[in-house]
């Protein structure tokens, strides 16, 4: 778990990162959470996400992931609907090399792509273990994955459609943060 600590502390030092997730309008401010994660569970809850999730809750930052926060019982698809159109100011993507393969994941990228456009709300990506311009262009585990996609979802290329899209706008926000560019220069 140390070693992935520094690495997390890094990404909330960023300005570009702090910022966001720190100073939010008033539109936003009655939130329950400051970021909701969004992830592919196989490639990351045990590793990545749970060490971003731990140091995120230390230093302050009341984080929202479904595995903590949804009680037995519940409908997960409602509550996390939910969580995302109403209780979190910002959203934190962490893109993996299987995230592509999850309609649940890519249906809550929809969601807050969505909400984003009506709100003032952040969406910060994160790529673990995979390339930004894999993700932005939908190439190698993406490729595969929207190709099973679109086999299974053929009466909706719509839905499919609207995947890929947010893919490539979440992608593209990398470089307008440019963590890598931060992560370099600190070491």
């Amino acid at each position: 778990m140390s070693d992935f600590i520094p690495i997390a502390r890094i990404l909330l030092k960023s300005s570009s990162i702090v910022v966001p997730l720190i100073h939010e309008p008033s539109s936003i401010s009655q939130c329950t959470y400051d970021v909701f994660l969004s992830f592919r569970g196989v490639d990351t809850r045990k590793n990545f996400t749970n060490h971003l999730y731990t140091v995120l809750v230390q230093v302050g930052i009341h984080t929202f992931r479904e595995d903590e926060n949804i009680e037995r019982g519940k409908n997960i698809k409602d509550e996390i609907e939910k969580t995302i159109l109403h209780e979190s100011k910002n959203f934190i993507v962490v893109f993996s090399k299987n995230y592509a393969s999850s309609t649940w994941c890519l249906d809550e990228l929809v969601k807050m792509l969505e909400h984003k456009k009506s709100s003032q709300h952040t969406v910060l990506p994160v790529f673990y273990d995979v390339d930004p311009t894999q993700v932005k262009n939908q190439t190698g585990s993406y490729a595969e994955a929207f190709h099973k996609h679109e086999e299974s979802f053929k009466s909706e290329k719509d839905m499919v459609q609207r995947w890929r899209v947010a893919l490539k706008q979440v992608a593209d926000l990398h470089f307008k943060y440019n963590i890598l560019d931060s992560i370099n220069t600190i070491f």
